[in-house]
């Protein structure tokens, strides 16, 4: 089995932002395809959404991955739209304070795992980048990998 990535709330916090001018369709498009290899460089078991303005604009399901997996991303990318953050930074805040989702009057469609960052655009979340099918921590990794690699493109 392969040793699991750690994050301290720190290590998110001290990530870049998903901060772009702008995002479009095929931008969409263009993240999902880097996503998908990553997901194949990896050998994961992923699902991807990237959701723009309310609207899925990309899915693929890789692997093991299938229906199961709709709610998390759902409620990943629920959590990521929320807060304006990580999921898994949510998730590792949630962890070091005691607090729950349920405490900020969220219901449980809600999910502070890792596997979803936000798209931001003049400081406002416009959508989401979103994983799901293996452990959180491993989402989480896929999903910046994703976006540094786009980011740079």
């Amino acid at each position: 089995m392969r040793d699991l990535p750690t994050y301290t709330v720190e290590d998110l916090e001290a990530e870049s932002t998903f901060a772009i001018g702008e995002i479009t369709a095929d931008d969409a498009t263009r993240i999902g395809i880097i996503g998908l290899g990553v997901i194949a460089e990896r050998g994961l078991n992923l699902a991807i959404d990237i959701v723009i303005d309310g609207h899925l604009t990309f899915r693929a399901l890789t692997g093991i991955t299938g229906p199961a997996n709709d709610e998390w991303l759902a409620g990943k990318a629920a959590v990521a739209r929320h807060y304006g953050v990580p999921s898994l930074l949510v998730k590792r805040r949630f962890e070091a304070t005691g607090g729950t989702i349920a405490d900020d009057g969220l219901d449980a469609t809600y999910k502070a795992h890792g596997g979803s960052i936000p798209i931001m655009v003049a400081g406002v979340v416009r959508g989401t980048v979103t994983m799901s099918g293996e452990p959180d921590v491993v989402d989480h990794a896929a999903v910046r990998e994703t976006v540094s690699r786009f980011l740079a493109s």
